[in-house]
């Protein structure tokens, strides 16, 4: 197309030059080629320079409409309503009556009688020992009683000469039974050095030596008794001291038997089957649930808002939506150290009717220190610390600085007593660095 366009001007060209026939060939060339530039539009640099301070100077308007308006600052009202003023902090539930439960005896649990939280009656099993060392003690006592009841019938029959024998092979065989045991738990302590035998095998051992002492000593009263038919007084006296050693070993058998010490709930019940229990271990505790104590930590600085009687309100994490009350039962005597917290124990009681909640229980705790019925109240964050204490107030949309004196307050909110009035607005805390007779547009979030 582009050469259809060229040629059909250079032959137009050629027509109009024969046709004047005063213009030569260039003349005819020339004209298609302007015909071909395209054709320019536009204003010249005189009318450019003559538009340009219109779009400058609305910018510049614009720039300064901008700094002479007002900026926004955010504003709370001033309102009259009931404040409770709560003080919140955490706490320890434990009861107000418990008894603990040690063991007497050392031995290994046998069975146990009770579940964690389950309640129990007075005197009731809660656990059972076993213990080898006391049943040979007892089985050493009845040897004793029936040596010395021996020794008392042979007394009142008279010795025979014929009975000496037979009670020095006895004592003998009772001596090589003692070296036997001897030998014996000389090498099981060998092993238990090397991890090879138990403490439990070493305890039998032991028992088996000690009974073998004991009937040395019987051998040894016997052939005493037949040496000296007359000595009555002493066999008696062994008599009554086995019957002490066996009722001794009877009270220690029935100790290893832990039983509830009051009626209440049994808590702290650690022992498992089969493991070992020293004499004085803590094995469970039993407590009445009716009526628990919580023991509050209190902030040190927070301690002179708290007073005796104040209501409580007890929440507990695992029973989200359920609360607890109470009162403060006892101020705190001493600041403790709780963590990186310097902390006042203060003593509360809370009902406690259903037994839901158990000692150790970890809770929230609120203490309601004040109620302010007809209070004049701002958001904490408007009261200001510096310059002084106060709020910077809304006036004629300039900024004022009013002191403020603070009473109660709660989370969020706190009692402005004087400076303020209802309807007041209040500056909430802002990045901008806020100046006495500033110009503000209040917006209320």
């Amino acid at each position: 197309m582009g050469s259809i366009r060229v040629h059909g001007h250079l032959f137009f060209g050629k027509r109009r030059s024969r046709a004047s026939g005063s213009r030569d060939s260039a003349a005819g060339v020339a004209t298609p080629v302007r015909f071909l530039r395209p054709a320019r539009h536009g204003v010249s640099l005189k009318k450019l320079f003559l538009l340009l301070p219109i779009p400058v100077g609305l910018l510049l308007w614009n720039y300064y409409s901008k700094r002479s308006e007002a900026p926004e600052l955010a504003f709370a009202k001033v309102k009259r309503e009931a404040l409770v003023s709560l003080l919140s902090t955490n706490g320890k539930v434990e009861p107000v009556e418990w008894r603990p439960v040690r063991a007497e005896v050392s031995g290994s649990v046998e069975r146990i009688f009770v579940e964690q939280g389950g309640r129990v009656r007075k005197g009731s099993p809660l656990l059972e020992l076993k213990s080898s060392g006391l049943q040979a003690d007892l089985a050493a006592a009845e040897h004793r009683i029936e040596t010395a009841r021996a020794e008392l019938s042979l007394i009142e029959r008279g010795g025979r000469s014929s009975d000496l024998a037979e009670l020095e092979n006895g004592l003998a065989r009772a001596r090589l039974s003692r070296e036997t045991a001897e030998r014996e738990i000389a090498t099981l302590r060998r092993l238990q050095e090397k991890q090879a035998a138990t403490g439990f095998e070493v305890s039998i051992a032991g028992d088996r030596l000690r009974q073998a002492d004991a009937e040395i000593e019987a051998w040894q009263r016997k052939l005493g008794a037949l040496a000296a038919e007359g000595n009555r007084k002493a066999v008696e006296a062994a008599l009554r001291d086995g019957q002490a050693a066996k009722d001794l070993a009877l009270e220690r058998i029935a100790q290893l038997t832990l039983r509830a010490p009051m009626d209440g709930v049994a808590y702290g019940v650690d022992a498992r089957a089969g493991s070992w229990l020293n004499a004085g271990d803590l094995v469970a505790n039993v407590g009445r649930f009716e009526k628990l104590r919580v023991r509050v930590y209190v902030d040190e600085p927070e301690l002179g808002r708290v007073s005796h009687g104040q209501p409580v309100t007890i929440a507990w994490d695992a029973d989200p939506g359920r609360t607890w009350t109470g009162s403060v039962e006892r101020l705190a005597q001493e600041i403790v150290q709780l963590g990186s917290r310097q902390v006042g124990e203060v003593l509360c009681s809370i009902a406690n009717g259903d037994g839901r909640l158990v000692p150790g229980t970890n809770v929230n705790v609120e203490i309601r220190t004040a109620v302010a019925p007809d209070a004049l109240t701002i958001p904490k964050e408007a009261l200001r610390r510096e310059p002084a204490q106060g709020c910077w107030v809304l006036v004629d949309g300039q900024l004022r600085w009013r002191k403020v004196t603070a009473g109660s307050s709660s989370v969020t909110r706190v009692q402005a007593v004087n400076g303020l009035n209802e309807g007041d607005s209040v500056a909430l805390p802002s990045g901008r660095v806020l100046k006495d007779g500033d110009r503000v547009k209040a917006v209320y979030p």
